[in-house]
């Protein structure tokens, strides 16, 4: 259980990742479409899509020669129980939760 949780939240980390997964909320997405609103290449949307993959929070399929982006929304939920132990994180807004973590760590939450 531990290493599943480690590893959506180390997806979630990143501001980027939750953008995607944000945008995914609304429908499958073609790779490039998912890549368009970022000023990166595709190869690091590509980076950044394999870890959320890893996470079990996507999945992607080839449809043709374009492959799909679908969330996984049942990947959340053993994110989802263990956070609601600490009623005080509810609801949980995972930008906020990076700033703090940022400060208690005494880092600069603009270097991640």
């Amino acid at each position: 259980m531990t290493a599943s949780l480690d590893t959506v939240f180390a997806a979630l980390g990143d501001p980027t990742r939750r953008a995607i997964l944000s945008m995914l909320l609304e429908d499958d997405m073609a790779v490039t479409d998912v890549a368009e609103p970022f000023e990166m290449s595709l190869a690091a949307i590509s980076k950044h899509l394999f870890i959320l993959v890893n996470a079990g929070l996507i999945t992607q399929e080839k449809r043709g020669r374009v492959k799909w982006c679908k969330l996984e929304p049942d990947a959340l939920k053993q994110a989802s129980v263990w956070m609601q132990g600490f009623g005080q994180f509810e609801p949980v807004n995972l930008d906020d939760f990076e700033r703090f973590l940022a400060a208690e760590l005494g880092e600069d939450a603009n270097d991640t």
